[in-house]
């Protein structure tokens, strides 16, 4: 009997990136991370790149990719933000799917995956296919091959859908069990009902498509995957393990395929070492001959389907009542607000339907002036997407042009496909699964929304906001503080809407607090600095300027004046106008300073007005990061002070107060506050210090916990954690420097007797590096009775032993 195991995971995240920055900026509930791409990297890529197998004891035997061992599709608008931002981790799924195609007799592990996790049977034709495309052509542009396979968002599913698949040359696609209507054996006649999710899972299935066309199925055990993804199996490999072979039958001669589908997520970040899990099973699996693992793509080939399917259209893997969840109040939520509901999820998918439809035709109407076919044009779209420099701009828009175009044609042409980009990115799955219309996830698809509103206007399409807002105004939120859609549109989108005065804003702001060349980048802008002046007046800055900016989207660019005054702290004004020719500069820029030098703040903030039209910036008007690192500017001095008189309240009653302590009576609230402030900037400083002084954290921990301190464990142990791995990557670098493997072993040692947990798993994964290329020729000096080499084996073994690493 021959049996085969394979593991998909479906590793995705929703686009997050600000709709006018292409920029994903600081989410503060991800703390203390800057974004929650960058925290489910962390806890969920990274690790399943270098996953570990450990013995008996609990110590690291192997570091392995699960990557190269298992089924898996990234989202691609995930991978575009890995390869810019964790580029590591991106060439290391890149690289698995190279090597899988080593152990798979061909067939490399990755799917592609529908390009923006849309719900496609609530999609029209053009999103459908253009999805597809979009998801073939990046794949293709990462992993340097077809697709056999493709990712449908949520299982969700027609026969449209899967006809566009086979169209496009894709193999076989991954469905739930409920999904199944009826099955009958190839050649035959009679159907056998499969639609109470019955059906024989451990085969591979064909459908024959209404197009004369085929594909190929699978459909996962979903009894395994639910408890995989929402019980404890995770909790040991070896009974993950058990649980999969256990599902073959004993009773059947034929090969089985046992395969299980999750979210990738859940191997690390839902469940915490979900990676290690998942890499000894496929380690416990294979090591014991109990089943081979395969991938789909291998087993299509050694196993080809015996069996005919149809399907149950419109459903989905994560929804009872098929589709419903992303545009009905069906019942489907998240369980956490049982008195809420989401009938707000009609008038938001109707808001943002009339929209798609509204843009569609006017689109086609205006980019037929300057394409062969709007729809084809769209589609090859992505290959600009993925590359925007100008000689691929220019070679993309040379393919589809009628004729050849100036440079306001094309920037119109390319804010005609941003539009559509837009209207598909607005309909990102996310946006209705969860419960309120106020989450993050809904209100980012509703930025897209307003991107496209803000592109139609700027293409003289007017009115569409009026229309929009009303229909958008019928999705009610659950918190009456939230209002409804028209409200949230107005209190979250409208302020974020970036055009190029905005940004141009943001940077003469920003410079008061940060240096920027005459070449800078801002995102998905360059500025292109021709002048900049400043004056200074006590604590009060003047700065003044001209400069260019241009979108490295659209190619649009303009020609600002600017300037900003700052009085000090938090408190800043400033204006932007289209330059104005150098007459009426000169005028500005002579009046402004010349008050700004005689103290005269008063006439400096008249003339910005006089100059600038009345059109006014504050801090507000910086992007978010940048807004956070003025005010931390901002504040340092007054920070400072606060630190510095709670630190004289901390340092003069600390004996009294610890002896009130020892006698059991009740410390005053003052003093613990005191406390709290300068234990846990001390303690910040001390672990993130050049030298760690491993004695004075400890003290700190200890007087934190006499005076019962809620200290800051996150941060604490995010900072001691990523200067372990600098002082791990020193010693990557220089190996023979012994006085810092001795100072890690302090370390690591203070480590393992913390209140809270530090994450050793990029210092490990150094350490098993310098394992594999130094510590081999260390140990045969030290065999040859070289002494400075003993000892640096003794104290790297010590090392390892700390940090659980087994040195064979």
């Amino acid at each position: 009997m021959e049996r085969y195991i394979c593991i998909h995971g479906h590793f995705y995240q929703p686009p997050r990136e600000n709709a006018w920055l292409e920029y994903v900026e600081l989410q503060d509930s991800a703390y203390p991370y800057h974004d929650w791409n960058e925290r489910i990297t962390a806890e969920c890529y990274e690790p399943n790149s270098t996953s570990r197998i450990l013995d008996g004891d609990g110590f690291i035997t192997q570091i392995v990719s699960n990557y190269t061992r298992m089924s898996f599709n990234f989202g691609p608008t995930l991978l575009m933000w890995l390869e810019e931002y964790e580029p590591g981790v991106y060439q290391a799924v890149i690289e698995a799917d190279r090597k899988s195609k080593e152990y798979f007799s061909g067939h490399g592990s990755a799917l592609a995956q529908a390009y923006n996790h849309i719900i496609m049977p609530l999609a029209n034709y053009h999103d459908r296919y253009s999805q597809v495309l979009w998801g073939i052509r990046d794949f293709e542009h990462r992993f340097g091959r077809q697709p056999e396979g493709m990712w449908l968002p949520e299982t969700a599913v027609d026969l449209e859908i899967l006809e566009i698949l086979a169209e496009l040359g894709i193999k076989f696609t991954i469905l739930a069990p409920h999904q199944a209507r009826q099955v009958r054996l190839i050649g035959t006649d009679k159907w056998e009902d499969a639609s109470k999710g019955n059906i024989d899972t451990t085969r591979a299935y064909l459908i024959n498509l209404p197009s004369g066309r085929q594909l190929n199925l699978f459909f996962y055990n979903g009894p395994i995957s639910r408890a995989v993804a929402f019980e404890d199996v995770l909790n040991s490999g070896e009974a993950f393990a058990k649980r999969l072979v256990d599902a073959f039958s004993e009773d059947r001669e034929s090969p089985q395929l046992v395969h299980i589908a999750t979210d990738g997520e859940t191997y690390g970040h839902h469940h915490r070492f979900g990676d290690m899990a998942l890499a000894f099973t496929l380690h416990h699996i294979e090591s014991n001959n109990l089943a081979k693992i395969t991938n789909y793509g291998e087993y299509l080939e050694k196993c080809p389907p015996t069996h005919e399917v149809e399907i149950i259209e419109k459903t989905s893997w994560s929804c009872s009542h098929g589709v419903d969840r992303w545009w009905s109040n069906c019942g489907c939520n998240s369980g956490a607000h049982p008195k809420w509901n989401q009938s707000w999820r009609t008038p938001l998918r109707n808001a943002l339907d009339w929209l798609r439809d509204n843009m569609a035709g006017w689109y086609e109407e205006k980019a037929r002036k300057y394409l062969k076919d709007p729809w084809a044009a769209r589609d090859d779209y992505i290959n600009v997407i993925l590359d925007r420099s100008p000689d691929n701009v220019s070679k993309y828009l040379s393919q589809h042009a009628i004729r050849e175009l100036n440079e306001m044609e094309k920037i119109r042409i390319l804010k005609l496909l941003e539009l559509q980009r837009h209207a598909m990115l607005m309909y990102t799955s996310c946006g209705w699964f969860f419960d309120e219309l106020s989450e993050i996830q809904t209100v980012q698809v509703i930025h897209y929304a307003g991107r496209v509103v803000q592109l139609a206007r700027e293409l003289s399409h007017n009115g569409t906001e009026t229309r929009f807002l009303e229909l958008l105004e019928k999705a009610k939120s659950n918190i009456p503080g939230q209002g409804d859609g028209r409200r949230i549109y107005e209190n979250y989108v409208k302020p974020a809407m970036v055009d190029l005065p905005r940004v141009v804003a943001h940077y003469a702001v920003s410079s008061l607090f940060e240096d920027y060349s005459d070449e800078s980048r801002i995102n998905c802008y360059l500025i292109s600095n021709e002048d900049y002046q400043t004056t200074d007046c006590g604590k009060t800055r003047l700065a003044v300027g001209r400069s260019r900016v241009t979108s490295e989207i659209t190619g649009e660019s303009g020609l600002f004046s600017f300037g900003v005054f700052h009085f000090g702290d938090h408190i800043i004004n400033a204006g932007v106008q289209k330059y104005q020719g150098e007459e009426s500069y000169q005028a500005m820029v002579t009046e402004t300073t010349q008050s700004c030098a005689a103290a005269d703040f008063t006439e400096v903030i008249r003339l910005l007005d006089k100059h600038f039209g009345g059109t006014s910036y504050s801090l507000k008007s910086l992007f978010r990061d940048e807004q956070r690192k003025a005010l931390d500017y901002i504040l340092e001095s007054t920070m400072s002070e606060i630190e510095a008189a709670y630190r004289q309240l901390y340092d003069s009653y600390y004996p009294p107060m610890r002896f009130l302590s020892e006698l059991g009576t009740p410390v005053p609230k003052a003093f613990h506050a005191a406390a709290e402030l300068i234990l846990n900037i001390d303690l910040h400083r001390a672990v993130s210090a050049d030298t760690i002084d491993t004695e004075n954290i400890s003290s700190l921990i200890n007087t934190a916990k006499q005076w019962q301190v809620e200290l800051d464990a996150d941060g604490i142990s995010f900072d001691f954690q990523e200067n372990l791995e600098r002082m791990m990557m020193a010693l990557a670098d220089n190996p023979s420097d012994i006085p810092n493997i001795e100072s890690l072993i302090d370390c690591v040692e203070l480590v393992h007797s913390m209140p809270f947990s530090v994450d050793l798993w990029k210092a490990q994964n150094l350490y098993w590096g310098i394992l594999q290329t130094s510590y081999p020729e260390y140990k045969q000096k030290a065999e040859r009775n070289d002494r400075k080499a003993a000892k640096w084996v003794r104290s790297f073994s010590s090392l390892g032993e700390l940090m659980k690493i087994r040195i064979s």
